[in-house]
């Protein structure tokens, strides 16, 4: 206050000037982050070196054909239409040897068929007199640009779409010309010449230049997939088995299908996209000559795509797998860890298989499944027998006895440990071993039913609709809770079923997924490795 009545004054510190240049700086900094933008496309370079090389081979055949024109003598021989060389690279010019052979080709039909098209209605025009000319010109150009338009959405001519795209800008350009210059032939040579220039140009560099042929990649993506899959199967497994609390995510439109902690989960969803980036190499693997290690002609590259099919047929159990291991409501620990040995030994049975096919892929070999397909099927086999002669874990149907601290017992130690010793056992085991351990089995699994539902039932306020009180009462759970608690108790039991019948259903594919390798290893005539 300054003493006057009514009034505040307040203190205001003095402004340090010093400051202000690297206040400035740093608003300056934040609205163009120079730093960041490098540091990110530095990353972008790392994450694949090709992208870089790709980058100067264009540089490289642009400043080529530009020479055709900075040039002197060579301007003098080619004149002004050689610009349409350099328009050429820039267009013609794709990543991949494959594609650069595919657009190349497409340009160079268009241009073919429009300079023919344009010189035949552009003499016609001519004969018809100075008026009619340009009526029938622009009649002409409606029709072809209509026509075009239309043949190129028929879906079995979609790869050709920049062919006809080509045929309009081309016809327009030389039937206009030569209604302007009065001479459609030549302008329709000179524009074929620079055309070609350009496309002899585009293919030379990326042939011979570090070339990226489409073939290759297609080969190592379909490898790599092999590869994610096998892994994505052993981690969902491994994760099941040996968390004792699986952590259930909220789930809600951000975080559906983000799992940061599951590397594999992901890799293994790329594998399901992953449909339209193998159709696409395979179309561009068909433009390219015998190369490197593909040097067959007519190498069967769509079985790749099959091949592909057929992996993301299995793909897509072992994302309902995922599904299961992310549920909200899960079977007890103790109910999963007795099954732990028959499930671990399926999974990793089936994970080898899939990866002994992307081997003999990579490897370009041929080699018998047949000792690793029973093997995988063994084990599964033995799974299934397990959880039948168990079923009365699954479904109980007993009274819940009072609590009990004992651990539950695996069930290999009162099991066979080969799935052929079932055929000749399975009576014994169940008259002798079924009464006994039923009881023993029911008992102690009580205590984890018990713990695992006052849990989700806290989680799951909608399902059972009951209060969380009556759970703490001991009195009042016997008589109020108990139907839902079976219940419960049942569809917690049933996510293990669900989770086995997958992994099962998974093994099932594989037949399919081996027949699609061998089919693909005799078109394009693997080396044969006897074992």
């Amino acid at each position: 206050m300054n003493g006057k009545k009514g009034s505040v004054e307040i203190d205001i510190p003095p402004h340090n000037k010093a400051k202000q240049p690297e206040d400035g700086n740093k608003s300056g900094f934040q609205g163009f982050p120079c730093k960041a933008w490098i540091w990110s496309a530095w990353e972008f370079c790392k994450d694949d070196v090709d992208r870089v090389i790709f980058s100067f081979k264009v540089g490289l055949a642009v400043l080529l054909v530009s020479l055709l024109i900075l040039l002197r003598g060579a301007y003098e021989i080619f004149g002004t239409n050689i610009i349409w060389s350099i328009i050429t690279v820039a267009i013609m010019f794709e990543y991949t040897v494959g594609e650069t052979f595919n657009r190349g080709f497409n340009r160079a039909l268009g241009s073919l068929l429009a300079a023919i098209l344009a010189i035949a209605v552009g003499q016609l025009a001519q004969l018809t007199g100075r008026i009619a000319e340009p009526i029938i010109i622009g009649l002409s150009i409606f029709l072809i640009g209509a026509i075009t338009s239309f043949v190129k959405l028929w879906p079995s001519l979609v790869p050709y779409e920049h062919g006809f795209r080509v045929i309009i800008f081309t016809y327009c350009f030389i039937i206009v010309s030569g209604y302007r210059m009065g001479n459609p032939i030549r302008t329709s040579m000179d524009r074929l010449y620079s055309i070609a220039i350009g496309g002899f140009v585009a293919a030379f560099v990326n042939v011979l230049v570090f070339p990226m042929w489409a073939g290759e990649q297609l080969h190592e993506e379909l490898v790599n997939s092999f590869n994610s899959l096998a892994d994505s199967l052993e981690e969902c497994v491994k994760k099941y088995l040996e968390d004792e609390e699986l952590n259930q995510a909220e789930f809600s439109e951000k975080v559906m299908d983000e799992f940061p902690d599951e590397p594999a989960y992901r890799k293994c969803r790329t594998t399901l996209n992953s449909s339209a980036k193998l159709e696409s190499l395979a179309d561009a693997s068909k433009w390219e000559p015998p190369h490197g290690r593909f040097r067959n002609f007519f190498y069967p590259w769509s079985e790749y795509v099959k091949v592909g099919a057929v992996l993301r047929y299995c793909a897509y159990e072992v994302m309902a797998l995922h599904g299961v291991l992310h549920s909200e409501i899960q079977a007890p620990y103790n109910l999963r860890i007795a099954f732990q040995s028959e499930i671990q030994d399926a999974a990793n049975q089936a994970a080898e298989l899939v990866r002994s096919l992307g081997k003999d892929i990579w490897n370009m070999k041929r080699s018998p499944k047949t000792s690793l397909l029973n093997r995988v099927h063994s084990s599964t086999e033995r799974l299934q027998r397990v959880i039948d002669m168990h079923s009365y874990l699954l479904t109980p149907h007993y009274d819940l006895p009072d609590n009990s601290s004992n651990p539950l017992p695996k069930l290999s130690h009162v099991l066979p440990t080969t799935p052929y010793d079932f055929l000749d056992q399975e009576d014994d085991v169940c008259s002798t071993n079924h009464e006994k351990s039923s009881n023993h089995l029911t008992q102690n699994l009580t205590e984890s039913y018990y713990e695992m539902m006052r849990k989700q039932s806290r989680r799951l306020n909608s399902w059972p609709s009951s209060e969380v009180d009556p759970f703490e009462k001991g009195g009042g759970f016997r008589i109020g809770i108990l139907p839902q608690m079976r219940a419960v108790k049942s569809t917690a039991a049933l996510s293990l079923t669900t989770f086995t019948s997958l992994l099962i259903e998974f093994v099932v594919r594989l037949d399919q997924l081996v027949e699609a390798v061998d089919e693909l290893s005799k078109m394009a005539k693997f080396k044969h490795e006897d074992l």
